[in-house]
Protein backbone atom coordinates (compact mmCIF):
# COMPACT_ATOMS: atom_id res chain seq x y z
CA UNK A 1 0.00 0.00 0.00
CA UNK A 2 1.57 3.31 -1.17
CA UNK A 3 1.25 5.63 1.98
CA UNK A 4 1.03 9.58 0.29
CA UNK A 5 -0.33 11.07 3.36
CA UNK A 6 -0.76 11.13 7.03
CA UNK A 7 -4.64 9.17 6.84
CA UNK A 8 -3.27 6.48 4.54
CA UNK A 9 -0.10 6.07 7.42
CA UNK A 10 -2.73 5.82 10.10
CA UNK A 11 -4.54 3.41 8.06
CA UNK A 12 -1.93 1.25 7.78
CA UNK A 13 -0.68 1.77 11.61
CA UNK A 14 -3.90 0.44 12.44
CA UNK A 15 -4.13 -2.45 10.79
CA UNK A 16 -0.88 -3.39 12.19
CA UNK A 17 -1.88 -2.93 15.67
CA UNK A 18 -5.23 -4.71 14.91
CA UNK A 19 -3.52 -7.87 13.61
CA UNK A 20 -1.30 -7.33 16.86
CA UNK A 21 -4.06 -7.37 19.21
CA UNK A 22 -5.20 -10.46 17.78
CA UNK A 23 -2.12 -11.84 17.53
CA UNK A 24 -1.40 -11.11 21.53
CA UNK A 25 -5.08 -12.23 22.10
CA UNK A 26 -4.30 -15.38 21.45
CA UNK A 27 -0.51 -15.55 22.50
CA UNK A 28 -2.48 -14.72 26.34
CA UNK A 29 -4.91 -17.65 25.90
CA UNK A 30 -2.26 -19.47 25.54
CA UNK A 31 -0.16 -18.06 28.07
CA UNK A 32 -3.48 -18.31 30.72
CA UNK A 33 -3.27 -21.93 30.24
CA UNK A 34 0.22 -22.65 30.75
CA UNK A 35 0.27 -19.93 33.93
CA UNK A 36 0.85 -21.44 37.17
CA UNK A 37 0.79 -18.70 39.81
CA UNK A 38 -2.50 -17.98 40.27
CA UNK A 39 -2.00 -13.92 40.47
CA UNK A 40 -0.29 -13.98 36.88
CA UNK A 41 -2.69 -16.46 35.57
CA UNK A 42 -6.23 -13.74 37.37
CA UNK A 43 -3.76 -11.22 35.42
CA UNK A 44 -3.34 -12.65 32.01
CA UNK A 45 -7.54 -13.48 32.29
CA UNK A 46 -7.98 -9.84 32.98
CA UNK A 47 -5.59 -8.38 29.84
CA UNK A 48 -7.60 -10.67 27.87
CA UNK A 49 -10.88 -8.72 28.44
CA UNK A 50 -9.46 -5.48 28.03
CA UNK A 51 -7.53 -7.06 24.73
CA UNK A 52 -10.69 -8.04 23.36
CA UNK A 53 -12.51 -4.36 24.42
CA UNK A 54 -9.06 -2.95 22.40
CA UNK A 55 -9.73 -4.39 19.66
CA UNK A 56 -13.62 -3.69 19.51
CA UNK A 57 -11.95 0.27 20.15
CA UNK A 58 -9.96 -0.08 17.31
CA UNK A 59 -12.79 -1.32 15.14
CA UNK A 60 -14.66 1.56 16.05
CA UNK A 61 -11.40 4.05 15.01
CA UNK A 62 -11.85 1.94 11.78
CA UNK A 63 -15.49 3.33 10.92
CA UNK A 64 -14.99 6.60 12.02
CA UNK A 65 -11.78 6.72 9.55
CA UNK A 66 -14.79 5.58 6.69
CA UNK A 67 -12.68 2.16 6.73
CA UNK A 68 -13.17 -1.81 7.12
CA UNK A 69 -11.22 -3.08 10.20
CA UNK A 70 -7.97 -4.94 8.27
CA UNK A 71 -5.60 -7.05 9.68
CA UNK A 72 -2.12 -5.47 7.89
CA UNK A 73 0.67 -8.21 9.15
CA UNK A 74 2.38 -7.42 12.17
CA UNK A 75 5.91 -8.75 12.34
CA UNK A 76 7.15 -7.33 14.83
CA UNK A 77 3.74 -9.28 16.81
CA UNK A 78 4.66 -12.50 15.27
CA UNK A 79 8.13 -11.99 16.75
CA UNK A 80 7.06 -11.46 20.43
CA UNK A 81 4.80 -14.00 20.69
CA UNK A 82 7.00 -16.68 18.62
CA UNK A 83 9.80 -16.03 21.37
CA UNK A 84 6.91 -16.14 24.15
CA UNK A 85 6.53 -19.57 22.51
CA UNK A 86 9.01 -20.60 22.55
CA UNK A 87 10.38 -19.87 25.76
CA UNK A 88 7.47 -21.50 27.62
CA UNK A 89 8.27 -24.56 25.71
CA UNK A 90 12.36 -24.36 26.88
CA UNK A 91 11.40 -24.03 30.25
CA UNK A 92 12.09 -26.81 32.59
CA UNK A 93 9.27 -26.43 35.49
CA UNK A 94 6.38 -24.61 36.20
CA UNK A 95 8.23 -21.13 37.99
CA UNK A 96 10.67 -20.59 34.89
CA UNK A 97 7.78 -21.09 33.00
CA UNK A 98 5.74 -18.43 34.80
CA UNK A 99 8.82 -16.03 34.51
CA UNK A 100 9.07 -16.61 30.79
CA UNK A 101 5.82 -15.43 30.83
CA UNK A 102 5.86 -12.16 32.68
CA UNK A 103 8.69 -11.10 30.85
CA UNK A 104 7.08 -11.58 27.63
CA UNK A 105 4.03 -9.86 28.94
CA UNK A 106 6.68 -7.11 30.07
CA UNK A 107 8.17 -6.57 26.62
CA UNK A 108 4.69 -6.82 24.46
CA UNK A 109 3.04 -4.26 26.56
CA UNK A 110 6.11 -1.69 26.03
CA UNK A 111 5.95 -2.68 22.42
CA UNK A 112 1.76 -2.07 22.33
CA UNK A 113 2.15 1.41 24.25
CA UNK A 114 4.87 2.91 21.63
CA UNK A 115 2.89 1.66 18.81
CA UNK A 116 -0.82 3.29 20.60
CA UNK A 117 1.53 6.34 21.13
CA UNK A 118 1.79 6.75 17.88
CA UNK A 119 -1.52 6.45 17.04
CA UNK A 120 -2.84 8.98 19.43
CA UNK A 121 -0.09 11.57 18.28
CA UNK A 122 -1.48 10.91 14.13
CA UNK A 123 -5.06 10.92 15.85
CA UNK A 124 -3.84 14.43 17.11
CA UNK A 125 -2.70 15.78 14.07
CA UNK A 126 -5.39 15.13 12.30
CA UNK A 127 -7.80 16.54 15.03
CA UNK A 128 -9.51 13.56 15.01
CA UNK A 129 -11.03 13.10 19.32
CA UNK A 130 -12.72 10.92 19.45
CA UNK A 131 -10.29 8.84 17.91
CA UNK A 132 -7.76 10.17 20.33
CA UNK A 133 -10.21 8.96 22.86
CA UNK A 134 -10.70 5.31 22.09
CA UNK A 135 -6.99 4.81 21.31
CA UNK A 136 -5.98 7.14 24.69
CA UNK A 137 -7.78 4.49 26.32
CA UNK A 138 -6.48 1.07 25.00
CA UNK A 139 -2.61 3.37 25.58
CA UNK A 140 -3.99 3.75 29.05
CA UNK A 141 -4.91 -0.14 29.62
CA UNK A 142 -1.63 -1.00 28.35
CA UNK A 143 0.17 0.93 30.52
CA UNK A 144 -1.91 -0.60 33.32
CA UNK A 145 -1.13 -3.86 32.49
CA UNK A 146 2.75 -2.89 32.00
CA UNK A 147 2.94 -1.92 35.93
CA UNK A 148 1.26 -4.61 37.33
CA UNK A 149 3.44 -7.27 35.34
CA UNK A 150 6.42 -5.41 36.31
CA UNK A 151 5.50 -5.20 39.77
CA UNK A 152 4.66 -9.10 40.18
CA UNK A 153 7.90 -10.24 38.12
CA UNK A 154 10.42 -9.68 40.91
CA UNK A 155 8.31 -12.36 43.39
CA UNK A 156 7.83 -14.85 40.47
CA UNK A 157 11.66 -14.71 39.60
CA UNK A 158 12.56 -15.12 42.86
CA UNK A 159 10.04 -18.20 43.24
CA UNK A 160 12.27 -19.37 40.42
CA UNK A 161 15.47 -18.82 42.21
Amino acid sequence: MALANVNDLMIQALGETYDAEHQFLEGQQEMEQQATDQDLKSSIQQHISDTEQQIRNLEQVFEQLGQQPQRQTNEVAQGLVSEAQQNMQEAENEAIRDCAIIAAVIKVEHFEMGSYRGLVTGAQQMGQNEIVNLLSENMHQEEQTAQIAEQSAPELFQKAG
